[in-house]
Protein backbone atom coordinates (compact mmCIF):
# COMPACT_ATOMS: atom_id res chain seq x y z
CA UNK A 1 0.00 0.00 0.00
CA UNK A 2 1.63 3.86 -0.96
CA UNK A 3 2.50 5.61 2.12
CA UNK A 4 0.64 9.07 1.83
CA UNK A 5 3.14 10.39 4.08
CA UNK A 6 5.82 10.04 1.20
CA UNK A 7 3.25 10.76 -1.44
CA UNK A 8 2.65 14.52 0.18
CA UNK A 9 6.19 15.15 0.27
CA UNK A 10 6.69 14.00 -3.46
CA UNK A 11 3.31 16.05 -4.65
CA UNK A 12 3.92 18.83 -2.05
CA UNK A 13 0.15 18.27 -0.73
CA UNK A 14 0.14 20.38 2.44
CA UNK A 15 -3.59 19.45 3.82
CA UNK A 16 -5.51 16.04 3.07
CA UNK A 17 -9.57 15.89 2.57
CA UNK A 18 -10.16 12.78 4.06
CA UNK A 19 -13.67 12.30 3.13
CA UNK A 20 -16.56 9.61 2.42
CA UNK A 21 -20.28 9.72 1.43
CA UNK A 22 -23.50 9.23 3.47
CA UNK A 23 -26.28 7.32 2.00
CA UNK A 24 -28.12 10.65 1.14
CA UNK A 25 -25.11 10.93 -0.84
CA UNK A 26 -23.72 13.92 1.00
CA UNK A 27 -19.67 13.90 0.48
CA UNK A 28 -18.32 14.81 4.15
CA UNK A 29 -14.58 15.32 4.88
CA UNK A 30 -12.41 16.17 7.73
CA UNK A 31 -9.16 18.45 6.55
CA UNK A 32 -5.98 16.80 7.35
CA UNK A 33 -2.64 18.24 7.57
CA UNK A 34 -0.20 16.26 5.72
CA UNK A 35 2.06 15.53 8.81
CA UNK A 36 -0.77 13.66 10.74
CA UNK A 37 -1.81 11.70 7.96
CA UNK A 38 0.41 8.44 8.51
CA UNK A 39 -1.60 8.09 11.67
CA UNK A 40 -4.81 8.34 10.02
CA UNK A 41 -4.00 6.48 7.24
CA UNK A 42 -3.11 3.50 10.21
CA UNK A 43 -6.67 4.73 12.28
CA UNK A 44 -8.35 6.92 10.03
CA UNK A 45 -10.25 10.32 10.74
CA UNK A 46 -12.57 9.63 13.23
CA UNK A 47 -16.57 10.62 12.74
CA UNK A 48 -19.79 10.70 14.89
CA UNK A 49 -21.73 8.71 12.54
CA UNK A 50 -25.03 10.10 13.35
CA UNK A 51 -24.02 13.58 12.77
CA UNK A 52 -24.30 12.53 8.78
CA UNK A 53 -27.11 10.55 6.96
CA UNK A 54 -26.40 7.05 8.32
CA UNK A 55 -28.52 5.29 10.73
CA UNK A 56 -26.91 5.70 13.36
CA UNK A 57 -27.38 7.35 16.91
CA UNK A 58 -25.69 9.57 19.11
CA UNK A 59 -24.81 6.27 21.36
CA UNK A 60 -23.00 4.86 18.87
CA UNK A 61 -19.03 5.02 19.20
CA UNK A 62 -16.64 6.89 17.03
CA UNK A 63 -16.72 5.74 13.39
CA UNK A 64 -13.31 5.98 11.26
CA UNK A 65 -12.63 6.96 7.42
CA UNK A 66 -10.11 4.61 6.38
CA UNK A 67 -8.59 6.63 3.22
CA UNK A 68 -7.79 4.36 0.27
CA UNK A 69 -4.67 6.00 -1.16
CA UNK A 70 -5.08 4.88 -4.66
CA UNK A 71 -8.33 7.27 -5.02
CA UNK A 72 -6.20 9.79 -4.08
CA UNK A 73 -6.73 13.49 -5.91
CA UNK A 74 -4.81 16.43 -6.27
CA UNK A 75 -7.56 19.34 -6.24
CA UNK A 76 -6.17 20.95 -9.53
CA UNK A 77 -7.53 24.50 -8.64
CA UNK A 78 -5.36 23.71 -5.24
CA UNK A 79 -3.37 21.17 -5.75
CA UNK A 80 -1.75 21.54 -2.45
CA UNK A 81 -4.85 19.82 -0.87
CA UNK A 82 -5.17 16.26 -1.75
CA UNK A 83 -8.91 14.20 -1.64
CA UNK A 84 -9.08 10.73 -0.68
CA UNK A 85 -12.04 8.28 -0.64
CA UNK A 86 -12.34 6.63 3.06
CA UNK A 87 -13.93 3.17 3.90
CA UNK A 88 -15.61 4.11 6.82
CA UNK A 89 -14.74 1.30 9.93
CA UNK A 90 -16.75 0.79 13.58
CA UNK A 91 -15.25 -0.97 16.39
CA UNK A 92 -12.62 -2.44 13.42
CA UNK A 93 -14.91 -3.89 11.02
CA UNK A 94 -16.44 -2.25 8.39
CA UNK A 95 -19.40 -0.34 8.50
CA UNK A 96 -21.82 -2.58 6.22
CA UNK A 97 -24.41 0.29 5.84
CA UNK A 98 -22.51 3.03 4.08
CA UNK A 99 -22.17 3.40 0.65
CA UNK A 100 -18.53 2.95 -0.55
CA UNK A 101 -18.17 -0.73 1.80
CA UNK A 102 -21.58 -1.50 0.03
CA UNK A 103 -19.73 -1.54 -3.73
CA UNK A 104 -16.78 -2.80 -2.71
CA UNK A 105 -18.70 -5.70 -0.90
CA UNK A 106 -20.14 -6.29 -4.45
CA UNK A 107 -16.77 -6.10 -6.39
CA UNK A 108 -15.62 -8.69 -3.76
CA UNK A 109 -18.76 -11.04 -4.59
CA UNK A 110 -18.08 -10.74 -9.02
CA UNK A 111 -14.12 -10.94 -8.08
CA UNK A 112 -15.22 -14.35 -6.52
CA UNK A 113 -17.44 -15.55 -9.36
CA UNK A 114 -14.60 -13.87 -12.12
CA UNK A 115 -16.11 -10.64 -13.02
CA UNK A 116 -14.76 -7.61 -13.04
CA UNK A 117 -17.42 -4.53 -14.06
CA UNK A 118 -16.42 -1.53 -15.84
CA UNK A 119 -18.54 1.98 -15.95
CA UNK A 120 -18.61 5.24 -17.59
CA UNK A 121 -21.46 7.97 -16.29
CA UNK A 122 -22.46 10.94 -18.13
CA UNK A 123 -23.15 13.74 -15.63
CA UNK A 124 -25.35 16.50 -16.64
CA UNK A 125 -25.79 19.60 -14.67
CA UNK A 126 -27.39 23.32 -15.07
CA UNK A 127 -25.50 26.30 -14.59
CA UNK A 128 -27.32 29.15 -12.33
CA UNK A 129 -26.81 32.35 -11.11
CA UNK A 130 -25.44 32.19 -7.98
CA UNK A 131 -27.85 34.46 -6.35
CA UNK A 132 -31.00 32.42 -6.86
CA UNK A 133 -32.78 30.44 -3.90
CA UNK A 134 -35.61 27.96 -3.94
CA UNK A 135 -38.28 29.30 -6.57
CA UNK A 136 -35.94 32.02 -7.23
CA UNK A 137 -33.08 29.98 -9.33
CA UNK A 138 -32.65 31.33 -12.64
CA UNK A 139 -30.30 30.18 -15.52
CA UNK A 140 -27.32 31.98 -15.33
CA UNK A 141 -26.89 32.67 -19.20
CA UNK A 142 -29.81 34.83 -19.97
CA UNK A 143 -30.11 34.49 -23.66
CA UNK A 144 -29.99 30.55 -23.72
CA UNK A 145 -33.40 30.60 -24.24
CA UNK A 146 -33.84 27.88 -27.46
CA UNK A 147 -36.46 26.02 -27.61
CA UNK A 148 -33.75 23.23 -28.71
CA UNK A 149 -30.86 23.81 -26.94
CA UNK A 150 -28.86 21.23 -27.53
CA UNK A 151 -25.42 21.49 -29.17
CA UNK A 152 -25.48 25.22 -29.48
CA UNK A 153 -22.08 26.35 -29.66
CA UNK A 154 -23.06 30.21 -29.01
CA UNK A 155 -24.31 29.10 -25.67
CA UNK A 156 -21.41 26.19 -25.52
CA UNK A 157 -18.78 29.04 -25.75
CA UNK A 158 -20.36 31.71 -23.59
CA UNK A 159 -19.70 29.33 -20.45
CA UNK A 160 -16.48 28.54 -22.40
CA UNK A 161 -14.20 29.56 -19.27
CA UNK A 162 -16.50 26.88 -16.81
CA UNK A 163 -16.52 24.07 -19.08
CA UNK A 164 -12.86 24.53 -20.14
CA UNK A 165 -11.33 24.80 -16.30
CA UNK A 166 -13.69 21.91 -15.78
CA UNK A 167 -12.68 20.00 -18.45
CA UNK A 168 -8.44 21.44 -18.08
CA UNK A 169 -8.99 19.52 -14.79
CA UNK A 170 -10.21 15.93 -15.77
CA UNK A 171 -7.03 16.28 -18.72
CA UNK A 172 -4.64 17.25 -15.72
CA UNK A 173 -5.96 14.28 -13.48
CA UNK A 174 -5.54 11.52 -16.24
CA UNK A 175 -9.22 11.37 -16.37
CA UNK A 176 -9.34 10.81 -20.48
CA UNK A 177 -12.11 13.52 -20.72
CA UNK A 178 -13.22 13.39 -24.59
CA UNK A 179 -16.16 15.99 -25.08
CA UNK A 180 -18.02 18.39 -23.61
CA UNK A 181 -21.85 19.62 -24.87
CA UNK A 182 -24.70 21.97 -23.83
CA UNK A 183 -27.46 19.73 -23.14
CA UNK A 184 -31.14 19.34 -23.89
CA UNK A 185 -32.42 21.88 -21.14
CA UNK A 186 -31.21 25.87 -21.19
CA UNK A 187 -28.45 26.39 -19.02
CA UNK A 188 -27.35 22.65 -19.13
CA UNK A 189 -24.05 21.08 -19.89
CA UNK A 190 -22.58 17.40 -19.72
CA UNK A 191 -19.05 16.21 -19.94
CA UNK A 192 -18.17 12.73 -20.50
CA UNK A 193 -14.65 10.93 -19.25
CA UNK A 194 -13.29 7.57 -19.95
CA UNK A 195 -14.80 4.42 -18.73
CA UNK A 196 -13.00 2.48 -15.84
CA UNK A 197 -13.53 -0.43 -13.36
CA UNK A 198 -16.85 0.65 -11.01
CA UNK A 199 -15.14 1.88 -7.74
CA UNK A 200 -12.79 4.29 -9.63
CA UNK A 201 -15.65 5.51 -11.71
CA UNK A 202 -17.34 6.01 -8.87
CA UNK A 203 -14.74 7.90 -6.88
CA UNK A 204 -14.44 9.73 -9.96
CA UNK A 205 -17.86 10.36 -9.99
CA UNK A 206 -18.45 11.82 -6.46
CA UNK A 207 -15.21 14.07 -7.03
CA UNK A 208 -16.68 15.84 -10.58
CA UNK A 209 -19.67 16.46 -8.44
CA UNK A 210 -17.67 18.17 -6.00
CA UNK A 211 -15.15 19.78 -8.54
CA UNK A 212 -18.18 21.03 -10.61
CA UNK A 213 -19.73 23.27 -8.07
CA UNK A 214 -16.74 24.29 -7.14
CA UNK A 215 -15.41 25.32 -10.31
CA UNK A 216 -18.43 26.97 -11.39
CA UNK A 217 -18.68 28.92 -7.63
CA UNK A 218 -15.17 30.28 -8.80
CA UNK A 219 -16.94 31.97 -11.41
CA UNK A 220 -19.10 33.45 -9.69
CA UNK A 221 -21.94 30.75 -10.52
CA UNK A 222 -23.37 27.66 -9.11
CA UNK A 223 -23.81 24.28 -10.36
CA UNK A 224 -26.83 21.64 -9.68
CA UNK A 225 -27.16 18.33 -10.42
CA UNK A 226 -30.81 18.14 -9.07
CA UNK A 227 -32.92 15.46 -11.13
CA UNK A 228 -35.46 18.62 -12.54
CA UNK A 229 -34.80 22.14 -11.10
CA UNK A 230 -37.54 23.16 -13.91
CA UNK A 231 -40.94 22.12 -14.91
CA UNK A 232 -40.65 22.52 -18.37
CA UNK A 233 -37.00 21.62 -19.00
CA UNK A 234 -35.03 18.08 -19.63
CA UNK A 235 -34.02 16.85 -16.36
CA UNK A 236 -30.49 15.72 -15.17
CA UNK A 237 -29.77 12.09 -16.25
CA UNK A 238 -26.89 10.33 -15.04
CA UNK A 239 -26.80 7.71 -17.60
CA UNK A 240 -24.77 4.72 -16.53
CA UNK A 241 -22.35 2.41 -19.04
CA UNK A 242 -21.89 -0.75 -18.17
CA UNK A 243 -19.92 -3.60 -19.06
CA UNK A 244 -18.75 -6.92 -17.69
CA UNK A 245 -14.85 -8.11 -17.91
CA UNK A 246 -12.65 -11.35 -16.80
CA UNK A 247 -10.90 -11.02 -13.75
CA UNK A 248 -7.84 -9.66 -15.26
CA UNK A 249 -9.82 -6.99 -17.18
CA UNK A 250 -8.34 -7.79 -20.33
CA UNK A 251 -11.42 -9.36 -22.15
CA UNK A 252 -15.01 -8.27 -22.33
CA UNK A 253 -17.56 -11.03 -21.42
CA UNK A 254 -20.41 -8.98 -22.92
CA UNK A 255 -18.78 -8.68 -26.20
CA UNK A 256 -20.45 -11.43 -28.89
CA UNK A 257 -20.11 -9.74 -32.46
CA UNK A 258 -22.66 -13.03 -34.02
CA UNK A 259 -25.11 -11.31 -31.85
CA UNK A 260 -27.68 -9.19 -33.76
CA UNK A 261 -27.20 -6.07 -30.36
CA UNK A 262 -23.72 -7.80 -30.05
CA UNK A 263 -24.48 -9.05 -26.86
CA UNK A 264 -23.49 -12.41 -24.65
CA UNK A 265 -25.44 -14.24 -23.18
CA UNK A 266 -24.12 -13.36 -19.75
CA UNK A 267 -25.20 -9.77 -21.34
CA UNK A 268 -28.13 -10.44 -21.64
CA UNK A 269 -28.96 -12.67 -18.26
CA UNK A 270 -27.30 -9.04 -16.47
CA UNK A 271 -29.84 -6.84 -18.12
CA UNK A 272 -32.54 -9.31 -17.13
CA UNK A 273 -31.34 -8.69 -13.52
CA UNK A 274 -31.78 -5.02 -13.75
CA UNK A 275 -34.66 -5.16 -15.60
CA UNK A 276 -36.26 -7.97 -12.84
CA UNK A 277 -35.39 -5.60 -10.29
CA UNK A 278 -35.42 -2.20 -11.50
CA UNK A 279 -38.19 -0.95 -9.76
CA UNK A 280 -36.90 -2.04 -6.14
CA UNK A 281 -33.50 -0.08 -7.78
CA UNK A 282 -35.49 2.79 -8.72
CA UNK A 283 -35.17 4.31 -5.00
CA UNK A 284 -31.47 4.13 -5.55
CA UNK A 285 -31.27 5.26 -9.05
CA UNK A 286 -33.95 8.02 -8.41
CA UNK A 287 -33.30 8.62 -4.65
CA UNK A 288 -34.83 12.77 -4.21
CA UNK A 289 -38.74 13.14 -4.21
CA UNK A 290 -37.58 15.58 -7.15
CA UNK A 291 -36.49 12.79 -8.94
CA UNK A 292 -40.22 11.71 -9.97
CA UNK A 293 -40.85 14.82 -11.93
CA UNK A 294 -38.16 13.76 -14.35
CA UNK A 295 -39.28 10.34 -15.08
CA UNK A 296 -43.12 9.50 -16.52
CA UNK A 297 -42.57 13.21 -17.04
CA UNK A 298 -45.00 15.40 -20.31
CA UNK A 299 -43.35 16.49 -22.74
CA UNK A 300 -40.53 19.36 -22.48
CA UNK A 301 -40.18 22.44 -24.39
CA UNK A 302 -37.53 20.74 -26.67
CA UNK A 303 -40.04 17.83 -27.53
CA UNK A 304 -39.01 14.81 -25.08
CA UNK A 305 -37.96 14.39 -21.51
CA UNK A 306 -34.88 11.88 -23.09
CA UNK A 307 -36.21 10.16 -19.61
CA UNK A 308 -37.94 6.78 -19.40
CA UNK A 309 -41.77 6.14 -18.87
CA UNK A 310 -41.70 2.01 -18.43
CA UNK A 311 -39.59 -0.52 -18.23
CA UNK A 312 -37.86 -1.60 -21.46
CA UNK A 313 -35.18 -2.10 -23.63
CA UNK A 314 -33.94 -1.90 -27.30
CA UNK A 315 -30.89 -0.99 -29.60
CA UNK A 316 -29.83 2.42 -30.44
CA UNK A 317 -33.15 3.25 -29.32
CA UNK A 318 -32.83 6.92 -26.45
CA UNK A 319 -36.12 6.58 -25.89
CA UNK A 320 -36.07 2.89 -23.46
CA UNK A 321 -34.81 2.56 -20.19
CA UNK A 322 -31.94 0.74 -21.25
CA UNK A 323 -30.03 1.31 -24.74
CA UNK A 324 -27.78 -1.01 -26.82
CA UNK A 325 -25.66 1.47 -28.23
CA UNK A 326 -22.89 -0.25 -29.56
CA UNK A 327 -21.50 -4.00 -29.54
CA UNK A 328 -20.51 -5.20 -25.68
CA UNK A 329 -22.45 -2.57 -23.40
CA UNK A 330 -25.46 -1.24 -22.54
CA UNK A 331 -26.88 2.05 -21.32
CA UNK A 332 -29.03 2.56 -18.23
CA UNK A 333 -30.47 5.76 -18.59
CA UNK A 334 -33.03 5.36 -15.59
CA UNK A 335 -30.53 7.64 -13.37
CA UNK A 336 -30.51 10.89 -12.29
CA UNK A 337 -28.02 13.83 -10.78
CA UNK A 338 -29.20 13.21 -6.87
CA UNK A 339 -27.95 9.36 -7.27
CA UNK A 340 -25.76 8.11 -4.99
CA UNK A 341 -22.20 7.71 -6.79
CA UNK A 342 -21.73 4.17 -4.91
CA UNK A 343 -25.08 2.96 -4.63
CA UNK A 344 -25.61 3.55 -8.02
CA UNK A 345 -22.93 1.12 -8.94
CA UNK A 346 -23.36 -1.55 -6.37
CA UNK A 347 -27.11 -1.85 -7.36
CA UNK A 348 -26.51 -2.00 -10.69
CA UNK A 349 -23.77 -4.78 -10.11
CA UNK A 350 -25.92 -6.86 -7.46
CA UNK A 351 -28.90 -6.95 -9.93
CA UNK A 352 -27.23 -7.77 -12.66
CA UNK A 353 -25.33 -10.63 -10.23
CA UNK A 354 -28.82 -11.77 -9.21
CA UNK A 355 -29.56 -11.74 -13.36
CA UNK A 356 -26.60 -14.06 -13.80
CA UNK A 357 -26.95 -16.23 -11.02
CA UNK A 358 -30.74 -17.13 -12.24
CA UNK A 359 -30.46 -17.08 -15.54
CA UNK A 360 -33.00 -14.41 -16.09
CA UNK A 361 -34.38 -13.66 -19.43
CA UNK A 362 -35.07 -9.49 -20.84
CA UNK A 363 -37.39 -11.04 -22.89
CA UNK A 364 -37.57 -9.44 -26.82
CA UNK A 365 -36.51 -6.08 -27.29
CA UNK A 366 -38.42 -3.27 -28.46
CA UNK A 367 -37.93 -1.20 -31.63
CA UNK A 368 -40.40 1.51 -31.16
CA UNK A 369 -40.34 5.34 -30.21
CA UNK A 370 -41.96 4.44 -26.43
CA UNK A 371 -43.36 8.91 -26.11
CA UNK A 372 -45.65 7.71 -29.26
CA UNK A 373 -46.01 4.04 -29.10
CA UNK A 374 -45.36 3.38 -25.79
CA UNK A 375 -48.70 2.90 -24.63
CA UNK A 376 -49.65 -0.02 -27.36
CA UNK A 377 -47.09 -2.57 -25.93
CA UNK A 378 -48.94 -5.05 -23.46
CA UNK A 379 -47.21 -6.12 -20.47
CA UNK A 380 -44.69 -3.26 -19.83
CA UNK A 381 -43.67 -2.72 -16.09
CA UNK A 382 -44.04 1.14 -15.01
CA UNK A 383 -41.38 2.58 -13.45
CA UNK A 384 -42.56 3.88 -9.54
CA UNK A 385 -44.77 7.21 -9.60
CA UNK A 386 -43.71 8.67 -6.97
CA UNK A 387 -40.12 7.94 -4.39
CA UNK A 388 -42.75 6.35 -1.59
CA UNK A 389 -43.98 4.03 -4.20
CA UNK A 390 -39.95 3.49 -4.68
CA UNK A 391 -39.37 2.63 -1.65
CA UNK A 392 -42.00 -0.61 -0.63
CA UNK A 393 -40.86 -1.59 -3.78
CA UNK A 394 -37.35 -1.96 -2.37
CA UNK A 395 -38.27 -3.16 1.22
CA UNK A 396 -40.62 -5.74 -0.69
CA UNK A 397 -37.29 -6.88 -3.11
CA UNK A 398 -35.65 -9.90 -0.90
CA UNK A 399 -33.55 -10.41 -3.90
CA UNK A 400 -31.89 -7.27 -3.52
CA UNK A 401 -32.07 -7.15 -0.08
CA UNK A 402 -29.95 -10.52 0.59
CA UNK A 403 -27.23 -9.65 -2.98
CA UNK A 404 -26.83 -6.28 -0.96
CA UNK A 405 -26.96 -7.05 2.48
CA UNK A 406 -30.65 -6.30 4.87
CA UNK A 407 -28.70 -4.43 7.04
CA UNK A 408 -27.73 -1.36 4.41
CA UNK A 409 -31.31 -1.73 2.31
CA UNK A 410 -33.20 -1.37 5.98
CA UNK A 411 -30.90 1.72 6.76
CA UNK A 412 -31.42 2.88 3.85
CA UNK A 413 -35.22 2.55 3.26
CA UNK A 414 -35.98 3.66 6.79
CA UNK A 415 -34.24 7.40 6.44
CA UNK A 416 -35.44 7.53 2.76
CA UNK A 417 -39.15 7.43 4.61
CA UNK A 418 -38.29 9.82 7.08
CA UNK A 419 -37.71 12.13 3.95
CA UNK A 420 -40.83 11.32 2.69
CA UNK A 421 -42.53 11.70 5.99
CA UNK A 422 -40.75 15.50 6.00
CA UNK A 423 -41.22 15.88 2.72
CA UNK A 424 -45.09 15.65 3.10
CA UNK A 425 -45.01 18.19 5.93
CA UNK A 426 -44.49 20.96 3.89
CA UNK A 427 -47.14 22.80 2.35
CA UNK A 428 -46.16 24.00 -1.13
CA UNK A 429 -47.44 27.07 -3.37
CA UNK A 430 -49.26 24.84 -5.51
CA UNK A 431 -51.25 23.92 -2.68
CA UNK A 432 -52.25 27.44 -1.59
CA UNK A 433 -53.02 28.06 -5.26
CA UNK A 434 -55.48 25.22 -5.79
CA UNK A 435 -56.92 24.87 -2.02
CA UNK A 436 -56.64 28.13 -0.15
CA UNK A 437 -59.88 29.52 -1.77
CA UNK A 438 -61.70 26.21 -0.83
Amino acid sequence: MANLSTIAKQKKIRYFLISFVDLFGVLRAKLVPARAIGGMQKEGAGFAGFAAWLDMTPAHPDMFALPDPDSLIQLPWRPEVGWLAGDLYMDGAPVAASPRVALKAQIDKARQAGYRMKTGVECEYFLLAADGDGDAIRIADARDTQAKPCYDQSALMRRYDVVSAICDSMLALGWGPYQNDHEDANGQFEMNWDYDDCLRTADRHVFFKYMVRQIAENHGLRATFMPKPFAHLTGNGCHAHVSLWDKAGGKNLFMNARDELGLSKLAYQFLGGIMEHVEALASIFNPAVNSYKRINAPRTVSGATWSPNAVSYSGNNRTHMIRVPDKGRFELRLMDGAANPYLMQAGILAAGLDGIAHQRDPGKRLDINMYTEGHKAKGLKKLPLNLLDAIRATEKNHALKAQLGAELVESYCKLKREEWNEYTRAISQWEYAHTLDC
